[in-house]
C-alpha cells in the first residue's frame, strides 16, 4: 500500500462518516499491515518552562493573558530534567517531550540549555522530543546535532478553523516550522486537538494539511480539548468517544506508517474506549499524572490496561536510529541570534477577548 499525498477533504470526509464497524475494521486493517498491534509507545510529557506565553490560542491555559491558576515556573535545570527523565524511564517510557511556553525559539542561554538537556537525555538512551513554539533552520540543526529525535509543532486545526482560536500567529507559521524541521534528519510530530467547536470538515481539513505533508508526520497526536476555567474555550462540550475513534481511525488509513498518538483527553475515556482507540490505529500515548496542565491517567493505571489488553511498551529507536550527540564544544553550527519576523495576523477574537477582560478583572 503506497503512501497517499493527494488527499482530499470530500475524501477524508467520506472515511470519516463511514458505518463506524466498517471504519473500525478498515483503520485496524490498515494497522496491521504497517504496525505490530500489541505494541504502544509510551511518552512522558515534561513541561521545563511553564506558563507566561504572550500567545492567545483559545485552548491554552498557560497564555499569560487569560487568569486559569496555573502555577507557572522559570526554565527547569538540566539536573532537574534529567531526574525527571530517570523517572519517566523507570516507569516505562521510551520517550520524553520537553515542552516550554515560548513563542518561538530564541538564540541565548535558555536554548543552550535546552541543547544541553537534549543531549542529556539522548544520552539516557532515551528518544527526546521538543516543543518550543516556531524554530528557525539553524535552530532546528541545532537541536539536530545535540541528538534531538522529534520535534513537536501541532497544526491545532484546519487553516480555515484556525482563525477562530488564534490571532496572534498565522497558520503558515506552523508549516514553515514543519518546513525547516524536516530540512535536518529530526523527525515531524504534529497533530491537532477536536472539540474546540470545529466542525468534521474542519477535522477533514485539518487531516488534509497534515496528509500532504511529503514525507508526512512520524508521529501526529490526536488531543480531545480540556476545556480549562479561565479560558475562552471553558465551557465547550466535551467530545464523545465515538468522535475520536473516528477521528484515530480516519488518522490510521490516510497515515498508514505515522504513529498515532492518543494524546490529552484520555482521564474521560474508560479503558473500554482507549481499547478501541489502539484497534483503530492509535499506538502512542503520553504518561505521567500531567501532560503540560492538564490532567493524565496515573502511569500505574495505564500499565495496568496494557497488561489487561495485552499490550507490549514499544522499545525506544525502533522506528528510527538513535543519533550521537555533538558535545558544545564540539558544535560546528554557531548561534545566529537570529530575530525572524513571525507573522502576527492581529484579528480579533471576541471570546478571546472576553476571556482576557475576565481575565484582568480576576487579576
Amino acid at each position: 500500500m503506497a503512501t497517499k499525498h493527494n488527499w482530499t477533504k470530500e475524501e477524508i470526509l467520506e472515511i470519516y462518516n463511514k458505518p463506524f464497524m466498517e471504519l473500525l475494521y478498515e483503520a485496524a486493517t490498515v494497522h496491521r499491515e504497517f504496525h505490530d498491534p500489541n505494541t504502544v509507545q509510551v511518552s512522558t510529557l515534561l513541561s521545563i518552562k511553564t506558563g507566561g506565553c504572550p500567545e492567545d490560542c483559545g485552548y491554552c491555559p498557560q497564555a499569560a493573558r487569560y487568569h486559569t491558576d496555573i502555577e507557572g515556573n522559570d526554565l527547569m535545570s538540566v539536573n532537574q530534567v534529567k531526574a525527571q527523565a530517570l523517572r519517566a524511564k523507570a516507569s516505562g517510557s521510551s520517550r520524553v517531550c520537553m515542552g516550554a511556553a515560548w513563542r518561538n525559539v530564541k538564540d541565548g542561554p535558555e536554548f543552550d540549555s535546552v541543547l544541553e538537556m537534549v543531549r542529556t537525555i539522548n544520552k539516557l538512551d532515551m528518544e527526546v522530543c521538543c516543543t518550543l513554539g516556531m524554530v528557525t533552520e539553524n535552530q532546528a540543526k541545532r537541536l539536530e546535532e545535540a541528538g534531538l529525535y522529534a520535534y513537536n509543532h501541532n497544526l491545532d486545526t484546519s487553516e480555515d478553523y484556525y482563525k477562530e482560536v488564534i490571532s496572534t500567529r498565522g497558520y503558515e507559521d506552523r508549516l514553515e516550522t514543519l518546513d525547516n524541521v524536516r530540512k535536518t534528519n529530526v523527525t515531524v510530530c504534529s497533530g491537532g486537538i477536536i472539540g474546540m467547536g470545529e466542525s468534521k470538515e474542519d477535522r477533514a481539513g485539518m487531516l488534509v494539511a497534515l496528509a500532504r505533508l511529503n514525507p508526512q508526520p512520524e508521529s501526529v497526536p490526536i488531543n480531545a480539548l480540556v476545556p480549562v476555567e479561565g479560558t475562552p474555550l471553558e465551557e465547550q462540550q466535551k467530545v464523545s468517544i465515538w468522535e475520536m475513534v473516528r477521528m484515530v481511525a480516519t488518522t490510521r488509513i490516510i497515515m498508514p506508517k505515522t504513529q498515532v498518538r492518543l494524546s490529552a483527553g484520555r482521564t474521560d475515556m474508560s479503558r473500554e474506549g482507549q481499547a478501541m482507540c489502539f484497534f483503530a490505529g492509535a499506538n502512542s500515548i503520553f504518561a505521567g499524572d500531567k501532560l503540560l496542565t492538564t490532567p493524565n491517567p496515573d502511569v500505574n493505571e495505564d500499565m495496568i490496561m496494557f497488561k489487561e489488553l495485552g499490550l507490549n511498551v514499544q522499545k525506544p529507536f525502533e522506528k528510527h536510529p538513535q543519533r550521537k550527540s555533538v558535545e558544545k564544544e564540539d558544535s560546528k553550527i554557531d548561534a545566529l541570534g537570529e530575530k525572524p519576523r513571525w507573522s502576527r495576523p492581529g484579528h480579533k477574537i471576541e471570546k478571546n477577548l472576553e476571556a482576557q477582560a475576565k481575565g484582568k478583572v480576576k487579576a
